[in-house]
């Protein structure tokens, strides 16, 4: 396939070369209309820009970005991205470094991100999380050339730079302590199936569900409190309740164990909490929330070392950052009798 060049994206446009390299470039000289119709013309076309010409201009922009496909609010609650952000910081932070962070609605919001980013040379380098299975980002980055470390299993990333905490031991460790605590029916608060490390999850859960022969339900969500509570409610609800419940975050568990205190229910007397990600919230509540635990400031910080490593000529690799551990608290008892 032939090389999109500025000149056809002018005569599409139907402004002059130079128009389309103001507008290309973010730099003065056009109007926000003439700016936005020829990046819309640039993105149907999908133009990359040429390699050589970006390494005319050799500086680095020291400036490293991060899209975030969730809504403000659930942003806003999670604290797993609130530990990675700052992971990501303390690193950028000791080599002057910025982080471009861009919160969009959608995958398809953060691809066009992309895009603009390397049209305009922002960023050295993006950090990718909320893999998907055969994610079309990977093949996007690839073609813009945009250095990337990806957040998440090597099965997902197809050969690219990735960081990753091992979901599939850490299920069966889950489903594992519920299952010696004598529960036999079960849940599971999913987040979202599209996303990569969810599904992982899944098939453990499923996987583990078998091996034990335990009657074991999934509900999936969008992460947020809002949902990890209406799941709660459904399964307390249904005519098989189960007597433990894992959760994919620790908002949706706190959300879970507000949920069986507003029943008149108790954890762990009725029901077991098993929460994920072990932050700050885990040990806040009563009763305090077993969790999967393993440190996300400092996965933050390991995914952008490797990205800068990745500027500095390292090869594309997988690096297993943790196994998430068992902590075991006061959410976790038999089933009741």
């Amino acid at each position: 396939m032939p090389r999109i060049t500025i000149k056809e994206i002018a005569r599409r446009s139907g402004v002059s070369k130079g128009a389309v390299s103001y507008a290309l470039n973010n730099q003065p000289g056009v109007s926000e209309a003439t700016r936005a119709r020829v990046l819309k013309v640039a993105e149907e076309l999908e133009w990359v820009p040429n390699r050589a010409a970006r390494q005319l201009s050799a500086a680095r922009s020291e400036t490293f970005g991060l899209v975030l496909a969730r809504t403000a609010k659930t942003l806003s609650e999670e604290p797993f991205y609130m530990g990675f952000v700052g992971g990501v910081e303390s690193v950028l932070s000791d080599k002057s470094y910025a982080l471009a962070l861009q919160v969009v609605p959608d995958l398809a919001d953060e691809m066009a991100t992309y895009r603009k980013w390397a049209a305009e040379r922002r960023v050295d380098g993006v950090i990718v999380v909320d893999l998907r299975v055969d994610d079309p980002r990977i093949p996007l980055l690839r073609k813009l050339e945009l250095p990337a470390v990806l957040v998440g299993d090597p099965a997902l990333a197809d050969g690219m730079t990735c960081v990753w905490t091992d979901g599939t031991t850490a299920m069966y460790a889950a489903v594992q302590h519920v299952v010696s605590l004598g529960h036999r029916v079960i849940a599971r608060v999913a987040g979202p199936p599209e996303h990569g490390h969810v599904w992982i999850r899944d098939e453990a859960f499923a996987a583990a569900g078998r091996r034990f022969g335990l009657d074991a339900q999934v509900v999936h969500t969008d992460f947020s409190g809002e949902e990890g509570a209406a799941a709660t409610r459904k399964l307390i609800a249904s005519e098989s309740r189960p007597t433990a419940i894992i959760y994919d975050n620790d908002l949706m568990a706190v959300a879970g164990l507000s949920v069986v205190n507003e029943l008149g229910l108790t954890s762990p007397g009725d029901v077991t909490l098993v929460a994920w990600d072990d932050s700050t919230l885990c040990r806040l509540t009563h009763p305090t929330l077993t969790a999967m635990s393993h440190n996300i400031v400092a996965y933050g910080a390991e995914v952008t070392h490797r990205l800068f490593g990745l500027l500095d000529g390292a090869l594309p690799a997988a690096h297993l950052y943790s196994t998430p551990a068992l902590v075991v608290r006061g959410s976790s008892g038999p089933p009741p009798a």
